[in-house]
Order: structure tokens, then sequence, then C-alpha cells
């Protein structure tokens, strides 16, 4: 069965939220899809989700731009759409609005799908699932359904690889997640409080948690996984989510995979996709058929969506370049970076944003911004030329890398000094500073100019 290996598609997933005029979640995805009817928008799992899937492209020479042209050109047909809704578009990892009675069964999307994924989820668990958050402050939470995991709104990167050098891509992509999350992170407020530069990393991990307690003593592996080795091969990551994992969707497909390959032709692999979308690695493996010829992806899972478009299309030029040069370096980054520093790096990343130490090869422990400015900069540079991206889209998009390094700014830390500065300055509590800084948030996200530019007052 020939595998397409010549061709270097990329792809882009965004998850959006639903506000009304008072900054609050507004529960009308349905309403607007049905208005909008455009396949590039679907429903995602609350009722102020949206998910918009942008169309696969090469990012060779001018492809970033037209990624840019057609997300802001989907997402201004939707804003007009929302607006007869009396709703708008955010880009952000956690809506900081949302509260505990508005995660709740009934605002799941009306999708046989979510409350047949709810309640194997539920069934599987047992009990409620417990949120115990410890950061700047702390949450401790519980529900009895999955919908805690809408307020975790995120931007996916796909990226097509040959078979050959998937397990190369993927252990780069789980090497450098950590630094991606350091420096894009945007998710800092659930539920009024306070928690990681990335709480959206510690919500989606415990909010689809299947596993009672008695199971986690025993060892039982989380659904919600970094993993716990390098790969030699993407049957590795198969191979485990057979093992570790039991099914949770019982759906059966009519395809007999076998026969098909006898017949010559190329197999779906339907319940392999089906039970790989359940198991949720920050790096998933993805197998898919495009044109009737199989080809493999890692689909970077790892960062929030917004504060912009043009922030998120920065993180993938970041994440698509450094990657591709990492998995072609001659000395592999994963033989010289031991894999628990990767996981540590990658959870002490979302608890502290911008301010991480990273351990890295050659560098030892080294604040994430100065290690992304002195050497990983250059390599995604390095690698972008690989794919033959243009040398001003290089440019403007890990400029804006490099200047929310130079200025310690990103969506979270954004966030935090625009919500002080509501408190402080003009004396509202936590929710009145949390619906302020988020209509303002609103506003800067429409001019598509980088976040590391807002001004915070």
């Amino acid at each position: 069965m020939p595998f397409d290996t010549d061709s270097r598609m990329t792809g882009l997933e965004i998850e959006l939220n639903l506000m009304d005029a008072e900054a609050e979640p507004a529960m009308r995805n349905a309403e607007i899809l049905a208005d909008l009817a455009d396949p590039m928008f679907q429903t995602e799992l609350g009722q102020f989700n949206l998910e918009l899937n942008a169309r696969p492209r090469m990012i060779c020479g001018d492809g970033f731009a037209d990624y840019e042209r057609d997300l802001l050109e989907s997402l201004a047909r939707a804003e007009e759409r929302a607006r007869k809704s009396d709703a708008t578009i955010v880009l952000i990892g956690s809506l900081p609005t949302l509260k505990p009675d508005h995660l709740v069964l009934a605002n799941l999307s009306a999708n046989e799908r979510y409350r047949a994924l709810n309640d194997q989820i539920v069934g599987a668990r047992g009990e409620q699932f417990s949120v115990d958050i410890r950061g700047v402050e702390r949450l401790q939470t519980a529900n009895d359904s999955i919908a805690p995991e809408a307020a975790c709104t995120s931007v996916q990167f796909h990226m097509q690889v040959p078979p050959d050098r998937f397990a190369a891509y993927w252990n780069a992509s789980q090497a450098v997640a950590a630094i991606q999350v350091a420096i894009g992170a945007n998710s800092p407020y659930l539920h009024g409080r306070r928690l990681w530069a990335e709480t959206r990393i510690a919500l989606f991990e415990q909010a689809t948690d299947t596993r009672p307690e008695e199971l986690k003593a025993q060892g039982v592996r989380p659904r919600v996984w970094f993993g716990e080795r390098w790969i030699t091969s993407v049957f590795d990551l198969f191979e485990e989510n057979v093992r570790y994992f039991p099914p949770l969707l019982p759906i059966l497909d009519e395809e007999d995979p076998i026969a098909a390959l006898q017949r010559g032709e190329v197999p779906s692999l339907g319940e392999l996709r089906l039970h790989n979308g359940t198991v949720y690695r920050w790096n998933r493996p993805v197998y898919d058929v495009m044109n009737g010829r199989p080809h493999l992806r890692v689909e970077n899972r790892v960062l929030p969506a917004g504060p912009t478009v043009v922030d998120m299309l920065a993180n993938a030029a970041f994440y698509y370049g450094l990657t591709r040069q990492l998995a072609e370096e001659e000395r592999p980054i994963w033989s010289r970076l031991p894999f628990p520093a990767a996981e540590d790096n990658f959870h002490a990343a979302a608890r502290r944003g911008m301010e991480t130490t990273i351990h890295w090869p050659g560098t030892g422990e080294r604040p994430v911004t100065t290690l992304v400015r002195d050497i990983l900069l250059p390599k995604a540079h390095q690698g972008l030329a690989k794919f033959g991206v243009g040398a001003a889209h290089r440019e403007r998009l890990l400029g804006i890398i490099d200047g929310r390094c130079r200025t310690g700014r990103n969506g979270a830390t954004w966030q935090t000094e625009a919500v002080w500065h509501a408190e402080h300055h003009k004396g509202l509590d936590r929710y009145g500073a949390l619906h302020d800084m988020l209509l303002r948030y609103s506003t800067h996200q429409q001019t598509n100019e980088p976040v590391h530019t807002w001004p915070a007052d």
C-alpha cells in the first residue's frame, strides 16, 4: 500500500468561543451554524464553542499568507452571522467569564457523539470528575459530566510526514511542546481564579480522566497523556493505544481492512481512527486517506486558541520550522534530552509560561525566552527555509515570537496585567475585572495585531 511520502501538507483546526455583549458565554452555536451553512465550521463540545477547519495546504512560498487571508475571511463571515444571534467570536484558551453553572451536561452541543462520549467516560469513571488546580490561586471543583472540557479551546497544527520519518517528527514535537506552551500560553483564568499560565493543560488532564482513584494508584495511564518514552515507529503509539486504553465508543466499521487490501484498495481503518481520537495525546498520530492515498500526520495539540490569527500563525511557523529542523539534525535532540525531562518541561511551562526555566541539552537550565531567542529561533528559520517558506513570511511570523520573548508578553501575561489594572485602577472585583478584560481583549483581537503589542491599560 503506497503511502503519500511526497506531500508536505499542513492543516489548522481552531476552536472558538462565543460570548454575548456582556462578555458572558453565549450558548448559540446551533443557530449560528445553521445560518452560516459553511462546511469549514462545525460544532464543538459546548454550545458556546465552534470549530474552524482551515483548508489543508503547503506552507512553501506564500502559504502562510494564504492561511491568514482565508482564516480572516472565514472568521469575518462567522462573526457577521454571530452578531445576528447577539454573539461575538473570541479566540482564547479558556473563556475567563465561565462559571461552574455554565459547564453542565445541558450545555453540551446537540450532537449524539458528544452524549455518547460523555456517557462512556462517565461510566468508566464511576464517580464525579474532581478538579484541583494549584497555581497562583487554587481551584477545587467537581462535575458529573465532561462539560468542563468545553472550557479548553485549542488550535491544532497538522503536519504530514513520511512514514519512515514519523518517529523523528513525533519525538521532535514532544521535545518542543514545553517551548510552545511557554511562549503561547493564553489561559490564566478559570472560574474567577488565576491559576496556571496555561490552565487549559491541567483542566483537560483532570476533567476527562476516566480513572477512579483506585486505578490511578495502580498506575493505569490517563487518556490525556504526554506519553512515557521516545518512539522508533508510529506503530509504537498505535500499539500503546490498543494496549493501554479500552475503546470508549462501541461503534463497529463495516470495512474488512484485510479484504480491502486484497482487492487492491486503501483501507480507511475507521475503528482505529475512531479509537485514536479518544486517546488525547498532546501530539497525536493520525492515519488518514486523501485522494485515494494514505498518509500519516502529527497532530500537535498543545496550544490554546488566540489571541489573534497572526499570533496563531506565528505559533504555527515556529512549530513547523523548529520541528522540521530538529527532526532532520544529525544528532537528534531526543538522544540528549531524557523523556521525563521533556515532560517536566511541559508541565513547568504550563504553570509558569514566559517565566519558565527549561532544561535543554547543551545549555542546562535556561530561561525559555533566552533559549528561544539565542538557539531555537535560528533553527526555526532553517526549518521553514527547508519547507520553502518565503523569507518575508519567515521574518514576519518568527519576528512575532521574538517580540514576545523580548517583551515577556504573551496572551496569558496580557490577560493578567489587564485584570490587575482593572482591579487596582478601576476598582472592579475579580469577575468585573475579567469581564472588562475580555471585552478589551475582543476589541484588540479584531485588529489582528500581535498580542505583545497590545496596551495592558
